[in-house]
């Protein structure tokens, strides 16, 4: 027959197996609850006038090649451009190293940007690759490129039109 120490010790034995479990799961659900608040933190912008006004502007940027581009928004002839897009980038960049380290949420990322942050990424990578080669350092905006392959890969159906589409049908009113 079984002694009674033995199956004290195996209460405890189980006690603790159970509390530790119960740490654990713990501990990775106030993580995911952290990703998200922080996500959900930096994807406010764009949920605001202000940020929504200058994805717009963004979008509604058109250029018929690179020397076209430089005329109309090198930071050398529109600095007000320039400021404004370069905000929005690095938000981008900051929220994709962001991602890449495990820190926010992939979920929480495509629900707040709808989509945006690979169009825009689609739209502006012959821009970004250009200063890649001129003004830049060869791996700046490297994150938001990594973010917007990993939206895209994710959840393709988020990012629906190409961002010149977009602009058409505006100006149409379609």
């Amino acid at each position: 027959m079984i002694e009674l120490s033995v199956i004290r010790d195996l209460v405890a034995i189980f006690g603790v197996i159970g509390g530790f479990t119960y740490y654990v799961l713990n501990l990775m659900e106030t993580r995911r609850s952290r990703r998200i608040t922080l996500t959900t933190t930096l994807m406010q912008h764009f949920m605001t006038k202000e940020g929504s006004r200058e994805i717009a502007d963004l979008i509604s940027m058109e250029w018929s090649d690179l020397d076209d581009y430089k005329r109309k928004y090198d930071h050398r002839v529109n600095l007000e451009n320039f400021s404004m897009r370069i905000a929005v980038w690095r938000l981008f960049d900051s929220i994709g190293l962001l991602y890449r380290k495990g820190l926010l949420d992939l979920e929480t990322i495509n629900s707040g940007s709808t989509g945006i942050i690979p169009s825009l990424w689609r739209k502006f990578k012959p821009v970004v690759e250009m200063y890649r080669e001129t003004d830049f350092h060869r791996s700046t905006w490297e994150n938001w490129e990594y973010l917007a392959e990993r939206l895209q890969e994710a959840y393709p159906e988020t990012v629906p039109f190409d961002t010149g589409d977009f602009v058409l049908k505006r100006e149409t009113g379609s």
